[in-house]
């Protein structure tokens, strides 16, 4: 499924831009291609990459980076109206906080990192996430959400969306790890990391999903729990979504 050659969009300025269509969903619907795409961020388009998304229809953003992330690379791309649902990156901060207390940032530290990171996600940005639900509930028009890598925060936010649609878990988290196959790490960041603390900061794992997956089931008793009380996502809600981003039987 992740294979599918309509999947990977290729485009100069993001390596981590794909299209969310082709996994079956529930009743077998399948979910739409060239509606939903997730992304690495936005701010290094050129033109053609811009004309790409213009070809294919892509109208709305939605950019999960915190406030100076969103500064540091802004964008404003013609035609294409983005939306801040900020979720502050707390990895990074949290790296050189244990840097100052003179603890190695190993890859055991920098995984834990992680782990907490997709915890925090699902139990602290519920709002955030609420407000992504209702973007995606108003879209006419594709859309692409995004952080800066594309992995981390999106990649919570596509694991959820997927499951609303009835994608079943293995699928969700092959589409997850994809990333790692199409994902270019920055150079020049964090180069002070051991190279085992640097792949586990700019790879995905199974553990960091599964983290936060964890927290949906032991907080909020699973999936359809955590939509409804933590999202504010009712079943009628959940059935527009999928009227909007399923097939027809």
């Amino acid at each position: 499924m992740t294979d599918h050659p309509h999947r990977l969009v290729t485009l100069a300025g993001a390596s981590n831009f794909r299209d969310l269509g082709g996994y079956p969903g529930q009743a077998g619907r399948t979910v739409r291609w060239r509606r939903l795409y997730r992304s690495d961020h936005l701010g290094l388009l050129t033109e053609a990459d811009q004309a790409e998304l213009r070809q294919r229809g892509v109208a709305t953003a939605l950019d999960f980076r915190g406030v100076h992330e969103s500064a540091a690379t802004h964008y404003s791309v013609p035609g294409l109206q983005r939306h801040a649902l900020h979720i502050e990156p707390m990895v990074v901060q949290r790296m050189h906080e244990l840097a100052c207390r003179g603890q190695r940032l190993d890859e055991a530290a920098t995984v834990g990192l992680m782990e907490d990171l997709y915890r925090a996600v699902v139990r602290q940005q519920s709002a955030r996430l609420a407000e992504f639900f209702t973007h995606l509930l108003a879209a006419e028009q594709p859309l692409v959400f995004h952080c800066t890598a594309g992995k981390d925060r999106t990649g919570v936010a596509a694991a959820l969306l997927l499951s609303a649609l009835g994608v079943q878990p293995d699928l969700v988290m092959q589409d997850f790890l994809l990333t790692n196959r199409v994902f270019r790490p920055p150079t020049l960041v964090a180069d002070e990391l051991p190279p085992e603390a640097r792949r586990a900061l700019w790879s995905v794992r199974a553990q960091y999903l599964q983290a936060a997956l964890q927290v949906i089931d032991d907080e909020h008793g699973g999936l359809v729990p955590y939509l409804r009380d933590a999202l504010g996502l009712s079943a009628t809600m959940l059935d527009d979504l999928a009227q909007r981003y399923l097939e027809p039987v």
